[in-house]
């Protein structure tokens, strides 16, 4: 067999899924075995007041690629993925959400594109959400663009692949998971938009509401646009750092 290469750290955050939970795993099956990358899952419970932790610790127990951290109390999305890179050690980590409606296989189709670029997106096609959810998407989308110019067209799809090192020096707020893209710009690193396949929501209930989806997002929007516009670039031509200094024995 094949040896294969380092490490990939997939974060699933969990908030009340106990239901869908024992899908996960199995969903995985397919894309760990294709995967170049030695894979692990790891399950972030966002606090979850249901029986989720309960059924978290079983497939922790029961799957060797998989690891879990629980939260004390609800944090948040953005919290949980930031969480699980920290607490990852692999070069490359990756996020998708509990609920299944993107698919694990098409990790592969961003796992195609590396090492050329350090964030690889997912962008949701025929997605199967709400038409007011679509709608409140599409705007957020489209005002993101034009404030901050990523020039990516679904930033908040749960699928993602990137550098630990470039995920870790991201500042972190509520909803920056939304900016990713924008993010690694900032940076100066490079970001690639690949399509993937969405699905309808089979177990769990949505955490949408107009304010977590739209009004939010659009002031965290105007703030990341203030952050950029104060961005200082600089480049050091000469110092003294860059190697031991001598010793000098008398």
């Amino acid at each position: 067999m094949k040896k294969k290469s380092n490490g990939l750290t997939i974060v699933i955050p969990i908030f009340n899924e106990e239901e869908g939970i024992v899908r996960i795993l199995p969903a995985f099956e397919e894309y760990i075995n294709q995967s170049k990358f030695e894979v692990n899952l790891l399950l972030v419970n966002d606090g979850s007041t249901d029986k989720s932790l309960s059924e978290i610790r079983k497939a922790a127990a029961y799957y060797e690629h998989v690891d879990f951290i629980s939260f004390e109390k609800n944090a948040g999305l953005s919290a949980a993925i930031r969480a699980g890179f920290e607490k990852s050690t692999s070069e490359w980590v990756g996020y998708i959400d509990a609920d299944l409606q993107t698919d694990p296989l098409d990790f592969l189709k961003l796992e195609a594109m590396i090492p050329d670029y350090d964030l690889l997106t997912g962008r949701r096609t025929g997605r199967k959400d709400s038409a007011v959810k679509k709608m409140s998407s599409t705007f957020a989308n489209w005002f993101r663009d034009s404030m901050l110019h990523d020039g990516v067209h679904d930033s908040g799809c749960p699928l993602k692949i990137m550098r630990r090192s470039v995920a870790l020096d991201m500042p972190f707020f509520k909803g920056m998971h939304r900016f990713f893209p924008a993010l690694t710009l900032i940076q100066g690193k490079k970001v690639i938009e690949i399509p993937v396949k969405h699905f309808p929501r089979i177990t769990g209930k949505s955490k949408f509401n107009v304010w977590n989806r739209l009004l939010s997002p659009l002031l965290d929007t105007i703030a990341l646009r203030w952050l950029k516009k104060r961005q200082v670039d600089y480049t050091i031509t000469e110092n003294s750092i860059t190697s031991p200094k001598a010793v000098i024995n008398e």
